[in-house]
């Protein structure tokens, strides 16, 4: 058996930050998703981390029925593990971005621990053309936007995975937030072994500055000790270097158009796939191995694919 380090790559196929006139390549449509999704699994991603769309004009939606068809591709065609949003879009209530994963019981959920500014609006000075009102509406509401997880929502949301079996992948998008996951993992509500996604460089967060990661790493050692298990997201041209780096110390990995819609400078990534490929192969020249979905469940200790409401 081989004793490399095996590093989990995540893939965030669609998200709810990008709008559909920003990147062709961006998927709107169930099987769009669905596609990009099992290439990503295909790829290396053990994990495919699932927001739907309004096939109608791309606006991010929690109905589960734009969710439904998505799952059911997935399942037929993939043994990635499927980890359901319940961060939704930051214009969304709490109650309607519960939804999917009440209704699915994923092996695996998003939980965003903290209330925060969510500004977007800056993508306006990139971005100028678009093909539907609420593209530009969402992105120039940001300026005045509180993307609300207050303890009691998380309280809620915790008590829902906790009864169907589901875990939870905890998106820390600043030092706080590492504060409120050891609050809830005192208490019991939040258990372990606890899936840790540091998220850097989204305005109204923690920056994207390797010092920033390098103090994220020691808080949540500090806070967690050795109970979790740490994975990097950065946002936009942050994606591939903090990846990197967070690699080299002990992370595991999450790309995919939902936080990036680049592979390089200018160049808009064709498909989460040729993101995937990339981190990959940088896991790989660093000497560490790409975990199967099989091992992501085994370290992450989720509950398994055959256990799932879909």
């Amino acid at each position: 058996m081989s004793s490399k380090r095996k590093v989990i790559i995540t893939s965030a196929v669609t998200g709810a930050i990008h709008t559909p006139s920003m990147s062709p390549y961006l998927p709107v449509t169930a099987n769009e998703i669905a596609e990009a999704a099992i290439g990503a699994a295909e790829a290396g991603a053990a994990i495919v981390h699932m927001h739907a769309r309004d096939p109608e004009d791309g606006r991010p939606s929690q109905d589960p029925k734009h969710f439904e068809p998505i799952l059911a591709k997935l399942k037929a065609n993939t043994d990635a593990v499927i980890n359901i949003t319940t961060g939704g879009s930051p214009h969304m209530s709490v109650e309607e971005r519960m939804k999917p994963v009440a209704t699915f019981s994923p092996e695996l959920a998003s939980l965003n621990m903290g209330s925060m500014n969510f500004g977007l609006y800056p993508m306006l000075d990139r971005f100028s053309d678009f093909k539907n009102d609420w593209e530009r509406d969402a992105l120039e509401k940001s300026r005045d936007l509180v993307f609300k997880n207050t303890f009691a929502d998380i309280e809620r949301i915790l008590e829902i995975g906790n009864s169907n079996g589901t875990r939870f992948e905890f998106e820390c998008y600043d030092i706080s937030h590492l504060n409120n996951l050891a609050h809830f993992s005192g208490r019991g509500l939040a258990r372990g072994p606890l899936f840790v996604q540091s998220v850097f460089g989204l305005l109204g967060g923690i920056g994207a500055h390797p010092e920033d990661l390098m103090h994220m790493r020691r808080t949540a050692d500090r806070l967690l000790g050795d109970s979790y298990e740490w994975s990097i997201l950065g946002a936009g041209r942050n994606q591939m270097p903090l990846a990197t780096i967070g690699a080299a110390i002990g992370s595991h990995v999450r790309v995919g158009l939902e936080d990036s819609l680049w592979i390089g400078p200018g160049q808009l990534a064709a498909s989460n796939a040729e993101q995937v490929t990339r981190i990959r192969t940088i896991v790989e020249a660093l000497n560490f191995e790409v975990a199967t979905p099989d091992e992501a469940r085994e370290m992450l200790d989720l509950k398994g694919a055959d256990k799932v409401a879909f």
